[in-house]
This record gives C-alpha cells, sequence and structure tokens, in this order.
C-alpha cells in the first residue's frame, strides 16, 4: 500500500499563521475590551518569548478590530526604522498614508486650470503620502510637533468620513530604542506623541509586539507608560491547550493518518507547550507517520531524530556564537532547578561554585548577564531577575554541551536533564 498524498496540515515558521490557534480566548476578550474605548485610556503591549505566537496572535487580532469599526496600520519594527527620529517619523507616516487614504481633502489644484483646454480637476482628492510629509516639512519645531500635527491632520480628515478610529500595530517592537549618545530619541517621541494626540481624544491607538525586553525599555524611556499600556504577557500552553493545538489540525482537514495519545502526549512533552516548537515536531512526527502509513506496523516518535533536527535548525546557529565561558555560564543556568522560570545572580554563582572548578563571582556574572542580553540569549526583567531568551535552551545546552571546567559531582546543583 503506498502512502497516502496528503499535505501535512503543521505549519512551523516565523510568524507563519497555524491551521488552528488555541489557547488565546483571554487575550481575545482582553483586546475586545480595548476596542471599545471611545477615549484611549490604554495602550496594548503584547510580549513573550520567541515561538510563543506572538506575531500569529498579533495579525488574528487585526479583523476583530476591523469588525469593530477601526482601520489598521501596521508593520514590523526594524532597528534602522529606530535609529533616529527622521526614521521614525518616516515609519508612521508611510503606515498612516495606507489607512488615511479613505479620506479627502480639498484639491489645491482645482483653480489653476487656464482657458478651455484645462482639464477639469476633480474637488476633492485623496490624502496621500507626499501630502503628509508636506504636512511635516511644514510644520515648525521639533520632530514630535511635526508627527502629531501630521497625525492630527489625518484624523481631521478621517473623522468627516466616520473611519476615524486607528490601531497602530507594530512588531518587533523591542528594537525601539533612545540613543542619547547620538541625541536621537525615537522611543520617546512615540510615547509623547501618542500620549499627547490621546488626550486630546483623537482616537489612535498603539499595539506593540515585541520580547519580555520591550515593556521594561517602555518605562525607562518614559515612566507613565506603565500607565498608558495594557501587557499582555504570552505563555506557552498548558497540556489541554497543547493537546488541542496538535489534534484540531488533524480534524479539520480530514488526515488521514491520526495520532495515538501516546504520540501526543510526546509531542506536549517536547515542546512544552511552545505553539512554535508544537508545529515543528507535529510536522515532523506527521511526516514520519505517512512514510509508516502503509501496513500496520507499530509507528513510534522518532524523539532522538526530531531533537537533532530542531537542535541544528533552532538551536545552532545561536550557539555557534557565544564564547567558552559564556556556553559555561549557560551551561550552569541550565542546571538550576527553575532554569526555564526565572533565576538570580545570587542562585547562580551559588550553583557555579558547585558545578564549576572556575565560579563565577557576582560582577563578573552581572557582566556576563549583561553582553548575553544584548545577544538575546538572556533578558532581565524589572525585577532584576534574570531567564532565558530563548525557549528550551536548557534542554539543548544538558543534551549537547560539557563544559571542560566542570566538576565531577556535576549536577548538585539540580541537574535540569528535561526528563
Amino acid at each position: 500500500m503506498n502512502a497516502p498524498e496528503f499535505k501535512n496540515p503543521y505549519r512551523p515558521g516565523a510568524g507563519h499563521m497555524p491551521p488552528y490557534l488555541a489557547g488565546r480566548e483571554g487575550e481575545y476578550a482582553e483586546f475586545d475590551r480595548l476596542l471599545q474605548q471611545d477615549e484611549i485610556l490604554e495602550n496594548l503591549v503584547l510580549t513573550g518569548l520567541r515561538g510563543v505566537g506572538k506575531t500569529v496572535l498579533l495579525e488574528t487580532l487585526k479583523p476583530q478590530a476591523l469588525k469593530e469599526g477601526w482601520l489598521w496600520a501596521s508593520a514590523d519594527l526594524s532597528e534602522s526604522a529606530s535609529i533616529s527620529e527622521p526614521a521614525l517619523a518616516q515609519r508612521l507616516l508611510a503606515d498612516l498614508a495606507l489607512v488615511a487614504s479613505s479620506a479627502t481633502v480639498g484639491n489645491p489644484d482645482r483653480d489653476k486650470g487656464v482657458g478651455f483646454a484645462a482639464s477639469p480637476e476633480p474637488s476633492e482628492v485623496p490624502i496621500s503620502h507626499d501630502m503628509l510629509v508636506g504636512v511635516y516639512n511644514e510644520t515648525p519645531g521639533l520632530a514630535a510637533d511635526k508627527i502629531k500635527a501630521t497625525l492630527e491632520f489625518a484624523w481631521e480628515h478621517l473623522k468627516g468620513h466616520r473611519q476615524h478610529k486607528v490601531i497602530f500595530a507594530y512588531d518587533e517592537a523591542q528594537n525601539l530604542s533612545d540613543h542619547a549618545g547620538k541625541d536621537e530619541f525615537p522611543l520617546s517621541v512615540l510615547l509623547d506623541v501618542f500620549q499627547s494626540i490621546q488626550k486630546k481624544g483623537i482616537p489612535f491607538m498603539l499595539v506593540l509586539a515585541g520580547l519580555p525586553t520591550l515593556f521594561p525599555k517602555l518605562v525607562d524611556a518614559r515612566t507613565y507608560a506603565e500607565r498608558m499600556f495594557r501587557t499582555m504577557t504570552l505563555t506557552r500552553l498548558n497540556p489541554d491547550q497543547s493537546r488541542e493545538a496538535i489534534l484540531k489540525p488533524i480534524e479539520v482537514a480530514g488526515c488521514p493518518v491520526k495520532l495515538a495519545p501516546k504520540s501526543v502526549e510526546i509531542i506536549i512533552y517536547e515542546s512544552a507547550g511552545y505553539p512554535y516548537f508544537i508545529q515543528f515536531i507535529g510536522r515532523e512526527v506527521y511526516d514520519v507517520f505517512i512514510r509508516q502509513h502503509a501496513g500496520d506496523e507499530q509507528k513510534s516518535v522518532p524523539v532522538e531524530a526530531i531533537q537533532h533536527k530542531l537542535d541544528a535548525d533552532f538551536f545552532a546557529g545561536r550557539w555557534a556564537r557565544m564564547t567558552d565561558r559564556q556556553r559555561e555560564l549557560l551551561w550552569v543556568v541550565a542546571h538550576l532547578d527553575r532554569a526555564d522560570e526565572e533565576f538570580t545572580i545570587q542562585e547562580l554563582t551559588e550553583a557555579a561554585r558547585q558545578l564549576l572548578i572556575k565560579a563565577f563571582s557576582p560582577s563578573h556574572a552581572n557582566q556576563m548577564l549583561a553582553s548575553l542580553a544584548e545577544r538575546g540569549m538572556i533578558y532581565k526583567n524589572r525585577l532584576g531577575r534574570y531567564s532565558f531568551a530563548v525557549p528550551l535552551l536548557g534542554r539543548f545546552i544538558v543534551r549537547n554541551y560539557q563544559p571542560g571546567g566542570a566538576k565531577p559531582v556535576a549536577g548538585a546543583a539540580g541537574a535540569h536533564d528535561g526528563t
């Protein structure tokens, strides 16, 4: 019997829409509450580790907003958009132009025709990007003043068309930064602009999605940001939600090969509830099962092979950029009792004394953690605690690395072996 020809129902990828989005009902309900605001008192920060589904959730919020009468302007915030105030302004004006084109303004060229040969000009023309840039350039003052004036200009004409509520949604917003050394403060300008226009009653809402470093950066830039945003932190799915994310795509697509309960539980454990890993492992398992479909032989999940592929595809590139000493520190973190949650410098240094011949002083550990945070391996929350910035990194380290400077009694601090 030949293997059935059927498309794999799982779709791993950066921001790729899965066939079924499980476990986000609470987030949808909270966003719906924010959409009911006539005066914007709360904006939204959507945060979490890579692989928890921020980008996917952001995309699914768009139709919910459109249904409630909001316009939606969105983009990914690249580092280039956050290096200067003019670059930020260019980003905002480009996004605003797309949604503001539904509004019209009086045509300044209406009366420029001469004689009978002149072609008649329309009395109203759509708002264009060039028009917004013109308002920006003609407004005196700082970049913040220019952006405010341009947003107010667009709103004045949008409200006449009964579609005046706009959401500015930005993914990868952790790239936003102020640069005091260059006298450029794009993050502060963004917050100042939206706080100012919202105080005037203009219903333009900010929705920012990014890594856990995002919200602390907002508060560091402007302390009032803590009151300006409602923060949703996406976490991994619980076992029931994970099971739904695994089984629903097969059911909806009418796939010919079903997963046995034991296989489902293995995927739940190996993915640890992270949506990206559910899709990645689900795809690999389903491919194997389709190939095994011929006959009635017992099907088994090739855990080790999938782990090797995941290690190569997701972790190896990041790990290759680490120094030997950084790898030793991360190895110690991976052996903490709460490696997948949070840890302090004290917990790290105490474990290092037990596990390594050459331990870390608190000051050295602090410097290394700051460097690892810049590399996207660790992040620090506002309470001074640290966490892995890459999900399941601890399991990868335990599987693949043993430092030469480890003591023979390694594991005394509570090895996290992922079992």
